[in-house]
C-alpha cells in the first residue's frame, strides 16, 4: 500500500486505505461533486509508522487489562499513548511523501512539470492553507459512527506543520473517549487504523451541514440545511444556533426558513494563519445566512449525493466567494421513516367546533363516543373504542384506559397518571382541560387531536396512514449513554423490551402492588402476606425475563395516603392536607417495616429464581439514616446491598442534592433523578395542578444546576447516574444530560428510539466540540 493516495485515486471501496472520510471524499471527487482538492496519508502509512518505530508493543502493553471505567487511569494511559505517537520521529520516506504531496497540492499537472514554478512553491511562497483531518477505518461506516472522536486541524500552512498535524491526528486515535468507545463497542484497538485527509482549506464566508433526510422528523421527503457565518466548525460543534432551511425534496421548493441570531463566527486571521473567533458586524447578526439560490443549489447536491450512494447522507458544506464546496459526506447510520401520523383533515377544521382545549400529554388522533367517569364505580361503562373523560385518573382506571381510544382529563399535567400510562399504552392523551367533564356529554361523538391538545365536536374526517414505523436501515443507533425505559404495567413488558432499551430505569411498585384494590398492609395484617409477595414476585419475573441480562430497577412503594385510603382496608389512613409532602415513600416504609420487608422478600425470591438483574431503588430520600436503615432491612431478608443486588436511591428533593456526597459515602451503586418531584419541590408548585402548569419546567436553571452538581459528585465516587422522570423523554433534556455526563436516560417506551437518536447526535456534537482541545502538547 502506498503512503499517499490522491482523491482521484480513491472510491468508497477504499475505506481500508483512506478511512471512511477519505474514501467518501475520493468517491465524490470522482463523481464530479465540488470537492476541494486533497490527498490522504493512508492507513498503511500509519501502520508502517507503528511497525517501523516499534511503538505498538508499548501501546498494546498500556492498553492491556485497562479498566475503562477507571476514568483517572484511562486518561493517564490515553495521554501517555498520545505522547508516544506525537514524539516518535516519523520515518523519512513517509515524511518525504507527505511533504511532496503537500507542496504539489492545488498545482496544475502542467505546472508541476515547470521546475521554476515548483521551486517557487517550495521556497515557501504561495503554500496552501490546508485542513488536516483524521479518517479512521471504522469511522462513518453504516455499522458504527466514530465521527468526531479523532482530531481536525484547520488553516495549517507549511510542510513541517502538516507533518506535526498528521502525527497529532494519528495520536487522536487514542484519546480517552476513543479508547472508551472502542472497548464499549468491542472494537479491537489494533484493527482500527487511521488515515489522515489533507485538503485545501476553504476560507468560507458561510458554511454548515445538510441532511438528505430530515433528521428531526425522519421525513425522507424533506432536506434539512443548517448554516452559519464563517467556518463550519461553529455549526458542526453546536457552538451556535444556525439558520435552518427545509426543502421539499421532490418539488425542490423551500418549505420553511428559520433565521436565528448569530453573534460571532470562526474565521481565518490572515496575519496569524490560524482560526480565530470574531464578532459579527451588527447587520449580519440577525441576517439570513443563505440565499434562496444557495439553499436550492445545496438541496440539489444533497439529492445527488443520496442518489449516488443510494442511502441518506449527512454532509458538510462551505461557500467561499459564492462558490459551493462539499467538504464531507457520510451515511446517516440509522434512520427511521417518519411515523406517519393520523392527521385531522385541516380542510374541515374551519367548520369544526372546538369543545375543549388542554395540554398535549401523548400525541395522536382518535375519535369515538365520550364516556365520563367520575369515580372508579363508573369504569364499567367504558367500552372498546370510547373516549375516556375524567377529572383525573389513578391506578384503578388502567383497565378502562386499555379499552379507550383516547383519554381526556380536567386536571393534571404532562407527568400525571393519565399522561404517564397513556404514553406507555400509546394512546392519545389530553390533560389539564379544566372543564372536559362539564362541557362534554356521555355518548357524544368527538374527535380528539391530542397532538394539538384540542377536542372537536363530531367525527371529523381522518386520513389514516400506517402507524407502523418502517425501517430504513437494519442498523440500530449506538450510544455510549444507555437508554432505558420507564415501566408500570407488566403486561406491556415485551412491548417495552422490543424497543431495544438497555433495561428498565424505573419500575414503579404502585401499579403492581395496588392493582388488587386491597391495601398491602391490610393483606399482611390479615395473614395474607404470601399473597402480596407472590403477586409482586410473578410480576417482577414477567418484566425481568422480558429484559433478560439487562438491569431492572424496582422502586419501592411511593403512593401517598389519599391513594391508599381508597383501597380495601385503607379506612385508617390519615387525612393529610398535602399528601405529596406527607406520609409516603421511604418515610412510610421505615414506619411500616413489615410491608417494606415484604417487598424485599419478593425481590429475594426473584433473585433465588435466577432473576438477579433486578435492583432496588429507594424513593424520596432526604436523610442519610434512611438509606442506612433500608440497607439493614435488605440484609435481614438475605440480600447484601452492592454485593448481591444493585442498590440505589432516587434524587428527587433539594435535600438529597445538598447531601449527595454523604449519601455516596454511605454506599450506593446508583442514583436516579426523579425530575417530576425534583422540579415540583424545587419550584414549589403542584405538578398535578393545571393552573400552574405554565410554571412547571424541568429545564429551569435551578433544576439543571441540581442535576449537574449530583452528576459531578457521583462521578467522583464511581456512582452510576440516571434519570427516570418524564423529562428524560424530552430531546432538550436528553441533550443537556449527555453534556453533563449522565450514564443512562430512562424514557417512555414510545420515546426510546427518538431519544436514542437525540443522544447519539448529542454525543457526536460533544465529541466534535472537544476534539480541538484534546491534543495540545
Amino acid at each position: 500500500m502506498n503512503d499517499i493516495a490522491w482523491f482521484k485515486e480513491l472510491s468508497n471501496k477504499d475505506v481500508n486505505i483512506a478511512g471512511g472520510k477519505g474514501a467518501s471524499l475520493g468517491e465524490m471527487y470522482n463523481a464530479g461533486f465540488p470537492i476541494p482538492p486533497g490527498f490522504c496519508v493512508t492507513a498503511g502509512a500509519y501502520k508502517k509508522f507503528l511497525d517501523r518505530t516499534g511503538i505498538w508493543q508499548k501501546i498494546a502493553s498500556l492498553l492491556s487489562n485497562l479498566n475503562e471505567e477507571d476514568t483517572t487511569k484511562l486518561q493517564e494511559v490515553a495521554n501517555e499513548i498520545q505522547k508516544i505517537i506525537v514524539h516518535t520521529p516519523m520515518p523519512n520516506d513517509i515524511k518525504q511523501a507527505i511533504l511532496e504531496s503537500y507542496e504539489a497540492l492545488d498545482v496544475d499537472e502542467e505546472l508541476m512539470k515547470n521546475q521554476q514554478a515548483m521551486e517557487l512553491i517550495k521556497s515557501g511562497k504561495d503554500l496552501p492553507l490546508v485542513a488536516v483531518r483524521s479518517s479512521a477505518t471504522a469511522e462513518d461506516l453504516p455499522t458504527a459512527s466514530f465521527a468526531g472522536q479523532q482530531a481536525t486541524y484547520l488553516n495549517i500552512k507549511g510542510g513541517q506543520n502538516v507533518i506535526i498535524a498528521v502525527q497529532k491526528c494519528w495520536a487522536s486515535l487514542f484519546t480517552a473517549r476513543a479508547i472508551y468507545y472502542r472497548i464499549k463497542n468491542k472494537f479491537d484497538h489494533e484493527k482500527v487504523l487511521i488515515s489522515v485527509v489533507v485538503q485545501k482549506m476553504v476560507n468560507s464566508d458561510k458554511s454548515g451541514v445538510m441532511f438528505s433526510v430530515n433528521p428531526v422528523t425522519n421525513n425522507d421527503k424533506e432536506i434539512m440545511i443548517e448554516a452559519g457565518w464563517g467556518l463550519g466548525e461553529a455549526v458542526v460543534s453546536g457552538a451556535i444556533n444556525p439558520d435552518q432551511y427545509i426543502v421539499d425534496k421532490d418539488e425542490e421548493k423551500i418549505i420553511s426558513v428559520n433565521v436565528r441570531k448569530q453573534d460571532w463566527m470562526y474565521t481565518l486571521d490572515p496575519n496569524l494563519n490560524k482560526t480565530v473567533k470574531k464578532d459579527l458586524p451588527e447587520e449580519k447578526k440577525e441576517a439570513r445566512v443563505l440565499t434562496d439560490f444557495e439553499v436550492l443549489e445545496l438541496a440539489k447536491l444533497a439529492k445527488k449525493s443520496e442518489e449516488h450512494y443510494k442511502k441518506p447522507q449527512d454532509m458538510e458544506f462551505a461557500i467561499e466567494k459564492n462558490k459551493i464546496y462539499i467538504v464531507q459526506s457520510r451515511p446517516i447510520t440509522t434512520l427511521k421513516k417518519q411515523e406517519e401520523k393520523v392527521e385531522v383533515d385541516k380542510s374541515e377544521l374551519k367548520d369544526a367546533k372546538v369543545l375543549v382545549k388542554g395540554i398535549s400529554a401523548s400525541p395522536g388522533v382518535a375519535q369515538g363516543k365520550v364516556k365520563i367517569v367520575k369515580s372508579p364505580e363508573e369504569l364499567g361503562k367504558v367500552e372498546k373504542g370510547d373516549i375516556l373523560v375524567a377529572t383525573m385518573t389513578n391506578p384503578d382506571y388502567v383497565v378502562a384506559m386499555e379499552k379507550s381510544a383516547a383519554i381526556v382529563t380536567d386536571e393534571g399535567g404532562s407527568t400525571s397518571h393519565a399522561a404517564i400510562v397513556g404514553r406507555e399504552m400509546g394512546l392519545p392523551v389530553i390533560v389539564g382541560t379544566e372543564n372536559a367533564t362539564s362541557v362534554l356529554q356521555d355518548n357524544q361523538e368527538v374527535t380528539v387531536d391530542a397532538t394539538s391538545g384540542v377536542v372537536y365536536g363530531g367525527l371529523i374526517k381522518i386520513e389514516d396512514h400506517s402507524n407502523v414505523e418502517e425501517e430504513m436501515s437494519n442498523v440500530d443507533v449506538s450510544t455510549v449513554t444507555e437508554i432505558k425505559v420507564i415501566m408500570d404495567l407488566p403486561d406491556y413488558a415485551e412491548k417495552a423490551a422490543a424497543t431495544g432499551a438497555d433495561g428498565v430505569g424505573l419500575l414503579r411498585g404502585e401499579f403492581i402492588n395496588l392493582g388488587s384494590k386491597v391495601h398491602p398492609s391490610y393483606l399482611i395484617k390479615t395473614g395474607r402476606k404470601d399473597e402480596f409477595i407472590n403477586n409482586l414476585f410473578e410480576n417482577l419475573v414477567k418484566i425481568a425475563s422480558a429484559f433478560k441480562d439487562k438491569p431492572v430497577w424496582y422502586r419501592t412503594l411511593d403512593a401517598p395516603t389519599d391513594e391508599f385510603r381508597q383501597l380495601e382496608g385503607g379506612e385508617d389512613e390519615p387525612e393529610e392536607d398535602n399528601p405529596m409532602l406527607g406520609w409516603r415513600s421511604i418515610r412510610r416504609s421505615l414506619d411500616d417495616v413489615e410491608l417494606f420487608k415484604a417487598e424485599f422478600e419478593a425481590i429475594k425470591k426473584a433473585h433465588d429464581a435466577g432473576y438477579t438483574n433486578i435492583g432496588v431503588m429507594i424513593p424520596l430520600v432526604t436523610h442519610v439514616e434512611q438509606v442506612v436503615k433500608a440497607k439493614d432491612i435488605l440484609r435481614e431478608v438475605g440480600l447484601e446491598p452492592q454485593e448481591e443486588i444493585d442498590f440505589g436511591i432516587m434524587v428527587e428533593t433539594p435535600a438529597a442534592v445538598q447531601i449527595i456526597e454523604d449519601l455516596c459515602n454511605v454506599g450506593i451503586d446508583f442514583v436516579s433523578f426523579g425530575t417530576n418531584d425534583l422540579t415540583q419541590f424545587t419550584l414549589a408548585l403542584d405538578r398535578n395542578s393545571a393552573k400552574v402548569q405554565k410554571w412547571y419546567d424541568e429545564m429551569h436553571p435551578a433544576v439543571l444546576k441540581e442535576i449537574k452538581h449530583v452528576i459531578k459528585v457521583c462521578r467522583k465516587f464511581g456512582v452510576e447516574t440516571s434519570i427516570c422522570g418524564q423529562a428524560g423523554s424530552k430531546p432538550e433534556m436528553a441533550e443537556f444530560l449527555v453534556k453533563a455526563g449522565i450514564d443512562s436516560i430512562s424514557a417512555n417506551p414510545d420515546a426510546v428510539k427518538r431519544i436514542r437518536q437525540v443522544v447519539a447526535k448529542a454525543e457526536k456534537k460533544l465529541l466534535l466540540s472537544v476534539a480541538r482541545k484534546d491534543l495540545e502538547f
